[in-house]
């Protein structure tokens, strides 16, 4: 790795990177959010902490200016990442918040839990607008498509991602899968839609919800995965200690897996997708050198 960033007491959960690319934000089981300097690996300022639990799941606005948070005791927290103040917390969820994906508009966050729902916040007002009962024994993904029309989410029981309206609720489609669904990307284009479980990585054609590809070399499950902003590049974090890169033109790994001291909760890729970070459960944060991987 280029940085490795310390001070975590717990399982880094969730990684994003700031507009600019100078700065990430990590959170973690701690109950803490971190900003860091992407550069020293230096941590910028105090932390800011939800004092009620640990922080499960994090997303950033499409604007960089709000960070959502999800928390084990079913909160969802809005900051402001520039005064790390509190803008709004949200409850309704009954057990851990482990995934949340805003709109592309920024007018939606939606929230994935172990209480088997999946729900929709209006973030001007915070009103819960819609609550899907996934059929999911825990909701471990969450994604809207580019356009905010559908909504995806993956998880336990079920073992598939469900295909939702976003405005209606309405059940859609089901993809099957062996085992539970960990981690889900939607490409930019919203022809292909990628998810992560045991092992694999498949690949979907979003017109005939057909699997057109399958990803293998990981032992574990696959918790998290970020795409580049072209679509051809797919990075992938995995409880086996290993992320990896993936050409998505030819759906071949590239070069050898980055390998970690422990498991993988997050990862995420940089807008310019020169940078990789990695969350790992041994309280670390990692930065990667994508074009000297390359």
């Amino acid at each position: 790795p280029s940085q490795t960033m310390r001070g975590h007491t717990d399982w880094v959960k969730g990684v994003a990177h700031l507009p600019g690319g100078q700065r990430i934000i990590t959170c973690s089981s701690d109950g803490s959010l971190r900003l860091w300097d992407l550069k020293s690996g230096t941590q910028i300022g105090e932390d800011w902490r939800d004092q009620d639990g640990g922080v499960w799941s994090m997303a950033l606005s499409p604007n960089g200016e709000i960070v959502a948070s999800g928390c084990n005791d079913g909160k969802v927290i809005l900051w402001d990442v520039e005064t790390r103040k509190v803008m709004g917390t949200w409850t309704g969820h009954s057990n851990v918040v482990c995934a949340l994906c805003w709109s592309a508009d920024g007018e939606r966050v939606a929230s994935g839990s172990w209480d088997g729902t999946a729900r929709v916040w209006d973030v001007d007002n915070g009103n819960n607008i819609l609550t899907l009962k996934t059929g999911h024994e825990w909701v471990r993904a969450v994604i809207y498509s580019p356009d905010s029309s559908k909504l995806a989410t993956g998880g336990d029981k079920a073992n598939a991602v469900k295909i939702w309206d976003a405005k209606t609720g309405e059940l859609l489609n089901t993809l099957e899968h062996d085992y539970r669904v960990c981690s889900l990307a939607w490409t930019s284009d919203e022809k292909k839609l990628i998810s992560g479980s045991y092992e694999l990585i498949r690949i979907f054609d979003t017109a005939t919800w057909k699997q057109i590809a399958v990803l293998e070399g990981h032992t574990r499950h696959v918790t998290a995965i970020s795409l580049s902003w072209n679509n051809r590049i797919l990075a992938s974090a995995s409880r086996d200690k290993t992320a990896r890169l993936w050409n998505l033109d030819t759906n071949l790994q590239v070069r050898p897996p980055l390998h970690h001291e422990d498991d993988l909760p997050s990862t995420a890729l940089s807008q310019d997708a020169k940078v990789l970070v990695t969350g790992c459960e041994n309280r670390n944060a990692y930065t990667w050198d994508v074009h000297a991987i390359l």
